[in-house]
């Protein structure tokens, strides 16, 4: 039996990603081609944390469950679980046919080494965060384990479909160190095994004969195309180079929409589009003023019916609509009109000392991609006419903002986004609690963090997201972030792909489709 004590002590690594070459000795016939927008920082689940790095290693690896093609939770490395009548125990029966893509059995104690290096601050896992409520761990048999919690987490079950809490191979890590994420060496237990990475091209993965569900695992290939710029990705697609894309161009929508019928897929999408804001120095550090006047200059509606135009809502809540047992608080200023709107942040940016004499001085970042080019323009040209001043806008590569972002030396505002990894308000509320590793803006606020404690300490649903509630309310009073819009998914699927299925999470796992002869 193993037992580790499970400790909260947060950072944030990005690790640049290794390379392979790509197996091309494959029928295409059973290779699915997906568009997969910028390029993953990393295939090591303790080290990844964007979008795209979780799309491929939810094909790689599976957790303890997993969720169906349409958004439920389902069995996954576990076939079944129990627990306690106080919540606080959740036991595990892991299927005895579970394998790594080497043979070797997928055991309890796979997930306990896992679990130690995720929460290990020498890993400085992105998500460690994710375990702050597991007191103890321990695994009473190879295919048993147990989970204690000190408080009650009714979204744990989601967490444990997330790729940060998925099952690592001891054997792997220890032959191979930092490598062993690579193509080559990576030991998966999921419907897929690593084959090649092309750096900036395309990440390829084969079928895992291993797997404990591989007879009914469709697709012999996948491989996941970097495709960071929507025309590009739109463009090869019509050329049937891409069977699935990431998004929609913006441009042309309505045509785009016409052409495509029910190959077309919008969803709403647990998701929210966001500016942040340095709060570590000046000009926003000691200044609710202008980051309230920032805000407020910004045409919301604008933008989604006339940028953007998919399908967005404007955001006035940092919690999307339709999150489970929850009722987002809103902006104070959401009910006003624009010219509103308006008139009160010239004031406000007055107050913090600024004025067409003294014009703020300001740079915006944000990650090469039409849309944010697009939208970053807009907001520019909102700023210069409601306040009087000229922003810098710097177009960077995705891994390049991250870092700045990260090192806060040099960033002022910068694009950003935060996507729901469960069904659950705290997967977007505890995102801004003072000691989260996921904090970019370095938010803190004691009554924050006390109202989420507090929140985190009830058994009773209604009381808890009373709590919350009142905690995003104190935390949008304070504007340490701009929610901008709420995203809806837009994904272009192919004819001959069957049993893909439009869920909020926007989670479409390979091994749900197949592909099909389109006459």
């Amino acid at each position: 039996m193993k037992s580790i004590r499970l400790f909260a002590l947060f950072l944030i690594i990005l690790t640049l990603a290794g390379c392979g070459g790509s197996d091309e000795s494959v029928d295409t016939s059973s290779v699915l081609n997906r568009g997969l927008g910028t390029e993953p920082e990393s295939l090591d689940a303790h080290k990844a944390r964007s979008l795209q790095a979780a799309d491929v290693l939810r094909d790689l690896g599976e957790g303890l469950v997993m969720f169906t093609a349409t958004g439920e939770l389902a069995p996954g490395a576990a076939e079944s679980w129990d627990v306690s009548d106080d919540s606080l125990t959740y036991t595990f029966h892991l299927r005895t046919e579970a394998k790594w893509s080497n043979g070797d059995p997928v055991t309890a104690d796979h997930f306990v080494f896992a679990f130690e290096r995720l929460i290990d601050p020498a890993t400085a896992a992105f998500y460690a965060a994710f375990l702050i409520d597991v007191t103890a761990l321990t695994a009473p048999d190879e295919h048993t384990l147990k989970i204690i919690l000190r408080q009650p987490t009714p979204y744990l079950l989601s967490l444990l479909a997330h790729p940060a809490t998925f099952p690592m191979h001891p054997g792997s890590l220890a032959e191979h160190g930092d490598n062993f994420a690579r193509p080559g060496n990576l030991v998966s237990n999921g419907a897929y095994i690593l084959t090649g990475w092309v750096p900036g091209s395309v990440i390829s993965i084969r079928r895992n004969e291993h797997y404990w569900n591989n007879a009914n695992t469709a697709i012999d290939e996948v491989r996941h195309h970097v495709t960071s710029q929507d025309n590009a990705e739109y463009a090869r697609y019509r050329a049937g180079e891409l069977d699935t894309t990431t998004s929609v161009p913006a441009e042309n929508f309505a045509q785009i929409r016409a052409d495509n019928g029910d190959n077309l897929h919008i969803t709403p999408q647990q998701n929210v589009y966001y500016y942040g804001y340095n709060l570590s120095k000046p000009p926003f550090k000691d200044s609710p003023e202008l980051r309230q006047a920032l805000s407020m200059a910004i045409d919301r509606e604008l933008l989604v019916e006339k940028v953007i135009g998919r399908g967005e809502t404007a955001a006035y809540s940092w919690v999307p609509p339709g999150v489970n047992n929850y009722e987002p608080t809103v902006l104070s200023y959401a009910s006003l009109t624009q010219e509103e709107r308006n008139q009160i942040a010239r004031g406000l940016y007055k107050t913090a000392g600024y004025s067409e004499k003294n014009p703020l001085q300001l740079e915006l970042r944000y990650n090469t991609n039409d849309t944010h080019r697009k939208m970053a323009v807009a907001i520019q040209a909102m700023w210069k006419e409601v306040l009087g001043f000229e922003v810098r806008l710097i177009n960077e590569e995705f891994q390049v903002l991250l870092s700045n972002i990260r090192a806060r030396e040099i960033t002022q505002v910068f694009r950003s986004s935060w996507i729901g990894d469960y069904n659950d308000a705290h997967t977007f509320l505890s995102i801004l609690q003072s000691d989260n590793a996921a904090n970019v803006p370095g938010y803190a606020s004691d009554e924050y963090d006390e109202l989420m404690q507090r929140a985190a300490e009830q058994v009773d649903p209604d009381r808890r997201r009373l709590y919350m509630e009142e905690a995003e309310r104190v935390m949008l009073a304070d504007h340490p972030v701009i929610p901008i819009y709420f995203y809806v998914s837009k994904h272009l699927v192919s004819p001959r792909v069957a049993g893909w299925g439009d869920n909020v999470l926007d989670y479409h796992y390979s091994q749900h489709l197949s592909l099909k002869a389109v006459e």
